[in-house]
C-alpha cells in the first residue's frame, strides 16, 4: 500500500478550476487598472541640489590655478554642511568646482552656503582676478535629454 501525501491547496485548485480561472482574471484586470491609474510624467522634474563654481584668472597655469583658487575654495567647502560630494578641475586660466548636496537640502539654501564659502575663500585668492567667481545652480530639467544631428547632401 502506497502512502500518497496530499497538498490541500493544490487539490482544492484542481477541484475548483473555474474559481481559480476567475480569480486569475480578476487579479489581472485589477493589476491593469492599477497600472493605468499610476501618475506618470514624460519628463519628471529631478531636483538634485548641484552648484557650479567657475573662477577665471587669465595668464595662469593649471598648477597656479589649483594652488591659488581651487584649494582655498575646497578648504572652505569642507566645512559646509549637507554636501554629498564635490569635484574640482583646474585648467589653464580657469577653476571649475561642482558641488553636489544631499537631496534634503533645498537648492536656494545650498546656493547660499556655497556663496558664503566662496566669499570666505576670496580673501585667500589673488586680488586681481580676471573675473569674480561665478556661482550657478545646475537644473537638470533644463538640460536636454537627447541631441539630434540631422545632416544631408
Amino acid at each position: 500500500m502506497k502512502l500518497i501525501k496530499e497538498f490541500k491547496p493544490s487539490s482544492w485548485a484542481i477541484d475548483n478550476r473555474l474559481t481559480v480561472y476567475l480569480l486569475t482574471v480578476f487579479i489581472t484586470v485589477a493589476g491593469i487598472l492599477a497600472y493605468q491609474s499610476l501618475p506618470k510624467e514624460n519628463f519628471p522634474d529631478i531636483t538634485v541640489p548641484t552648484i557650479f563654481i567657475s573662477t577665471v584668472n587669465g595668464g595662469n597655469s593649471p598648477t597656479n590655478i589649483e594652488n591659488t583658487i581651487t584649494k582655498p575654495i575646497e578648504k572652505r567647502l569642507k566645512s559646509v554642511s549637507g554636501i554629498k560630494k564635490f569635484t574640482s578641475n583646474s585648467l589653464q586660466d580657469v577653476s571649475i568646482v561642482t558641488v553636489e548636496f544631499q537631496t534634503s537640502v533645498p537648492v536656494p539654501v545650498a546656493k547660499q552656503r556655497v556663496k558664503d564659502a566662496v566669499d570666505e575663500a576670496r580673501s585667500e585668492m589673488p586680488q586681481a582676478l580676471t573675473r569674480e567667481p561665478v556661482i550657478k545652480e545646475i537644473a537638470f530639467s533644463e538640460i536636454p535629454i537627447m541631441y539630434i544631428n540631422v545632416a544631408g547632401n
